[in-house]
């Protein structure tokens, strides 16, 4: 049997008001079931980044459902939404932006393990254990986000959003700023969660050879509508939208992703 973890049902988002309207999303749809992972594609200003907002509410649908276990987001009281908006964490694509520089890494752990009362005192082996997770040591939990590397503070955004215990983690391009070494790094701490703690993750990136290596399924965004999704091989090996044609078509090197071989994260 598998569970629903996450479902969006009709979810549209518009900004701005009268002749400077912008629809962004429309009617979008997607479910995410327990231990899957979920690769949303797109070119840029497709509105993946917009979904990945409204999934961990931040941005307030127009219309339409987001579903947490059966629980509406969309539709909730602001007391709500907090205790909601914990069971599905964000990790960003600049981790850096998001980790207070005057925080060591242990403080930052420690407050989203209990933002009332955190202290890395109190939750040491706590944040040893995280940290072990991503791959990094424990001593790593006394030094300031300055001291890291890209690749390093992107494991430790991934600790931090796992410190918080969630049921979703929402990874939004997170490797589009790391070189291809660091970036391959970064996606095997990704697979090795999948594989130990069944993690459940929608994948955003507008790179099709990553998102086939940490995929299950694969959604296809264009103009803010979900054109194409099916099970990950499906879709690379018989897209049926001509959008996917086009960005399978559309890589840097010329070919199909399907007739790739030899890059560092292609399967």
């Amino acid at each position: 049997m598998t569970t629903r973890v996450l479902e969006l049902d009709g979810v549209d988002v518009s900004f701005g008001f009268g002749s400077r309207r912008k629809h962004v999303l429309h009617d979008v749809g997607l479910t995410l079931d327990e231990g899957r992972t979920l690769g949303l594609v797109g070119e840029s200003g497709s509105g993946k980044s917009t979904l990945a907002k409204v999934v961990v509410g931040l941005v307030r649908p127009a219309a339409g459902r987001i579903l947490i276990d059966g629980e509406d987001m969309a539709g909730a009281g602001r007391e709500r939404i907090a205790r909601l908006r914990r069971r599905i964490q964000l990790i960003p694509q600049d981790p850096y932006a998001s980790l207070n520089p005057r925080m060591t890494v242990g403080d930052a752990l420690a407050e989203a393990i209990d933002p009332l009362r955190g202290r890395a005192e109190a939750h040491r082996d706590t944040i040893a254990a995280l940290l072990a997770k991503v791959s990094m040591d424990a001593d790593a939990a006394d030094r300031y986000p300055h001291a890291f590397s890209g690749g390093q503070r992107q494991r430790i955004a991934i600790a931090r959003a796992l410190a918080v215990g969630p049921e979703v983690i929402v990874a939004d391009e997170v490797t589009s700023a790391l070189d291809c070494s660091v970036q391959a790094e970064v996606l095997g701490v990704l697979r090795d969660l999948r594989a130990s703690m069944r993690l459940t993750m929608l994948f955003i990136s507008h790179d099709l050879a990553v998102v086939r290596h940490v995929s299950d399924e694969v959604a296809v965004m264009s103009g803010g509508r979900i054109v194409e999704h099916e099970q990950r091989d499906r879709i690379f090996a018989s897209p049926q939208h001509d959008y996917t044609k086009l960005l399978l078509a559309s890589v840097p090197d010329g070919k199909p992703l399907r007739e790739r071989r030899g890059t560092a994260v292609s399967k």
